[in-house]
């Protein structure tokens, strides 16, 4: 089962009041109805939202929706359902808010829908029931997206959405309009909107674990960096002291300088800190990280030095 029909099955048990039923079926109907022959006709591949939708039509309007399946022409495993509401239908539509007093189209439902925000997220429940969709966030980039036929309830949706400061985004797209939101906090807080809790859960711990998972890659490749860093520094260092070493020129440098070639030697690997540290420790002398560099510099000056003298020769 799909994390998006998890959150579908999840808000189908959520239990509503009579206005926010109407909400939810407004929105359900809105953006997946078709009317035809003075009939309501509506499809689902979710047997739950059908079961919610019979009991709603009931309730409401003491109505039965005739119901039929059929193959589904999307390459769908799972069968079309289709639900017909063929009576009442003209007073159904005013009470959603789809048709006005005079039977002509709303483009957007009337205020009265969506008075409260108990009312809000009920219509959202709806358009996600038949048009959302929300990536598992374990397998693939936070994404979610709704699917909206028409421009005006594209942007109604936008403003319902952008009550709880989501900062949902309009795409044009060839079958529609696609509102989308790709903030991962984000994300959880809409699915927290439509009322899914355990699917809240189940997002926010995935969430946590993937953000810990990548804060951890983050400092291991900080780490190997710095580790990389200081190999090459040392390999580099090493080198100069082969040079002085080759050329007997080890007594060209100072007492203190001729103790660090001698450590550098001993503990390769170790950094410009690391080795400060160890000086410190062995000797009884304390020797900073900058008082360490000093001496470094001096044992590079002399190799680079030698290193000319035998270019010229």
């Amino acid at each position: 089962m799909s994390y998006t029909t998890k959150i579908k099955e999840e808000i189908a048990s959520i239990e509503n009041t009579k206005s926010e039923m109407i909400a939810e079926l407004a929105g359900f109907i809105r953006n997946n109805g078709t009317i035809s022959d003075n009939k309501i006709i509506l499809t689902t591949e979710n047997k739950k939202t059908v079961e919610r939708i019979k009991l709603f039509i009931k309730n409401l309007y003491n109505t039965e929706l005739k119901i039929e399946t059929k193959d589904n022409a999307n390459f769908s495993k799972k069968e079309l359902v289709v639900m017909n509401i063929n009576n009442n239908v003209d007073s159904i539509l005013k009470d959603l808010g789809f048709l006005g007093a005079d039977g002509n189209v709303l483009l957007t439902p009337p205020t009265y829908i969506v008075g409260a925000n108990e009312e809000i997220r009920a219509y959202l429940r709806g358009v996600f029931l038949c048009c959302g969709s929300i990536n598992d966030p374990k397998t693939s980039r936070y994404h979610m997206e709704l699917l909206i036929s028409t421009p005006d309830e594209a942007v109604f949706v936008q403003k319902l959405l952008n009550i709880f400061d989501l900062n949902a985004k309009i795409l044009n797209r060839d079958k529609g309009y696609m509102i989308y939101l790709k903030e991962a906090e984000k994300i959880s807080d809409y699915i927290k909107i439509l009322g899914a809790n355990n699917a809240v859960m189940y997002f926010e711990n995935v969430r946590i674990y993937r953000e810990q998972k990548n804060k951890t890659n983050r400092l291991n490749n900080c780490e190997q960096a710095n580790i990389d860093k200081v190999v090459a520094t040392a390999t580099v260092q090493l080198e100069q002291i082969r040079i002085i070493e080759e050329t007997s020129s080890v007594d060209l440098l100072d007492d203190k300088t001729k103790e660090t070639l001698e450590y550098r030697k001993k503990y390769p690997e170790a950094s410009l800190k690391e080795l400060s540290e160890i000086i410190s420790l062995e000797t009884s002398k304390p020797i900073t990280k900058s008082g360490l560099n000093h001496r470094l510099r001096k044992i590079k000056e002399l190799a680079d030095r030698l290193a000319k003298s035998n270019e010229k020769k």
